[in-house]
């Protein structure tokens, strides 16, 4: 986080200045007294105003002997008030690292992948399989394998979390190939809208499962320094996962049964995500956790070298000292202790939806037709491109410009595009223009969503939970994401039908101002601290 991590508040009411506390520490030391954890900046960690506390139990006598009160350190939420709080830099010098992250999370992102292939598969093959399976009049069962996708993912991101915590993240990942594998199979074979609707069903299950633990798995195995890089690479595989399946989409006009090759195709990865997460190590945090110290540090020294073993082993230390707590259940994420956390998490997922972005890309084919553009396979591309575009270039600003930051501009932006489309269709001064602003609107409001709104939830959500709730928070937010995506898809006609398109965007554009009201207020910036640093800010031990 850019906040400090802790604020010394002395009971007894008197002020105490950083360069007393400095004086006052080095007086402990010069006396001998046991002062664990304590010292200047340099290379230390938990921060607080150039200086690093961590008071163990047995110190606390000392302290009170010396400064004649009790001093505990407490978290603070950073707000966008606290500007000179958040921008203190983390003084902490990184040890060079001969490890490589990178292959394993690379085989992570075959399950991002997935998801979104998974999710764009159906878009075009849709019209060729419901003649093939003689549902081509049946709008209703048309709906149902395409919805059955979201509500099976919607089962998946919740049992991925309880699945995650018990058998852990490598293992999770091995039996999450399975509904993906064997879903993907029946729909590529399916000779009845039945067996298409278990094997969507499957493959929901399967890619919620991955929505919860591919961004979880790769923010626990990341270094600090390129965790918000690499945890925004999630979702642009998701794209990439998306326009993949445009791709394989295109010799359908050729070739109509070319569907079922398109529903296969997504059986390879699945193989080769299994096959991958049965050689890549597991999360240390997860092994330090479980108690398995000696494996944790071999999992370390895979990811990071052998140089960084210590650094992250006393980490883990420092964040699990005088809190030896076991596995959180689903009723402590309502905990007084962790619900505004969990809350937050479950917010960004509920305004990532409904500020509209499944109902653009819904929509996005008509838009475009208004302008001429009458190929949905160049209104498709156009689409995914900008996003790609504007994900990619969020991976470079991740650990520059911070999560906290891309997600004000993102639906600040998203705001302003929606507000373009809303009146390129209602001022008849834009008449002429309307078809062209149509297009820019829907174009940059795609491109301001995969700056913020879309990869930094999924990134910064594993950040804020503390790691015996992390998990299950994790799904519990993404369970609020497919909800949500399922409702709006569900009613999303009915209410343009009703209200006007006009009108609907000007709602996602209040949603998307409301988003930036309550990021600027709730959300904490988390660029630069390890997830433990950033655990004890948030998620003291009690």
């Amino acid at each position: 986080m850019e906040a400090s991590l802790c604020v010394l508040k002395p009971k007894s009411g008197f002020g105490l200045q950083s360069h007393r506390l400095l004086a006052s520490t080095t007086d402990l030391r010069k006396r001998g007294l046991p002062f664990a954890g304590c010292g200047l900046a340099m290379g230390k960690r938990n921060d607080c105003f150039g200086i690093s506390l961590s008071v163990s139990m047995g110190t606390r006598g000392s302290i009170r002997s010396l400064f004649g009160s009790s001093v505990k350190a407490r978290s603070v939420r950073a707000q966008a008030s606290e500007g000179d709080v958040e921008n203190i830099p983390p003084a902490k010098v990184q040890v060079k690292s001969s490890g490589s992250v990178l292959p394993y999370v690379g085989v992570a992102c075959l399950g991002a992948i997935l998801f979104g292939y998974h999710l764009g598969v159906v878009n075009g093959s849709l019209e060729y399989l419901a003649k093939d399976l003689g549902i081509a009049e049946n709008t209703v069962l048309q709906g149902w394998v395409v919805s059955t996708l979201l509500a099976g993912a919607t089962v998946g991101s919740f049992t991925g979390g309880s699945l995650a915590d018990k058998f852990g993240r490598t293992k999770t990942f091995i039996l999450d190939a399975i509904p993906l594998a064997i879903g993907a199979f029946l729909c590529a074979t399916a000779q009845s809208v039945e067996a298409m609707i278990i094997g969507r069903l499957l493959a929901g299950i399967g890619i919620g499962i991955s929505s919860a633990i591919v961004p979880l798995y790769i923010s626990e195995i990341s270094p600090t320094e390129i965790r918000g890089t690499l945890g925004s690479v999630n979702q642009l595989f998701i794209c990439i996962g998306i326009l993949a399946a445009l791709v394989a989409g295109l010799p359908l006009a050729g070739n109509p049964l070319w569907w079922r090759t398109m529903f296969g195709i997504a059986v390879i990865p699945s193989v080769l995500l299994a096959l991958g997460m049965a050689f890549s190590p597991e999360s240390p945090r997860w092994l330090y956790q479980q108690g398995k110290t000696s494996d944790a540090e071999v999992s370390v020294r895979r990811l990071f070298g052998k140089e960084r073993v210590a650094e992250v082993m006393s980490d883990l230390d420092a964040a699990s000292r005088g809190s030896y707590e076991p596995e959180a259940g689903w009723f402590d994420l309502f905990s007084s202790r962790y619900w505004k956390i969990v809350s937050v998490g479950a917010a960004l997922f509920l305004f990532q939806q409904l500020a509209g972005i499944n109902a653009v890309v819904y929509y996005s084919t008509s838009v475009f037709r208004s302008a001429g553009i009458t190929s949905d396979v160049a209104a498709s591309a156009l689409v995914g491109a900008a996003n790609v575009f504007g994900t990619t270039v969020a991976s470079s600003l991740m650990d520059k410009q911070g999560r906290k930051s891309l997600m004000l501009t993102s639906f600040a932006g998203m705001a302003a595009s929606m507000l373009l489309l809303s009146l390129s269709f209602t001022w008849k001064v834009l008449a002429p223009y309307s078809g062209t602003l149509a297009v820019v609107g829907t174009v940059l409001y795609v491109l301001s969503f995969s700056l913020g709104a879309g990869p930094v939830p999924a990134l910064l959500l594993p950040e804020i939970f503390a790691s015996r709730i992390r998990a299950k928070a994790v799904a519990l937010s993404l369970g609020m994401h497919w909800i949500s995506n399922f409702v709006i898809g569900l009613y999303f006609l009915s209410v343009v039908t009703k209200f006007g398109i006009s009108t609907v965007y000007l709602g996602f554009a209040s949603v998307c101002l409301l988003a930036v009201m309550y990021i600027a207020g709730n959300v904490v910036e988390t660029k630069g601290r390890s997830l433990e640093e950033i655990e004890r800010a948030l998620n003291p031990a009690i």
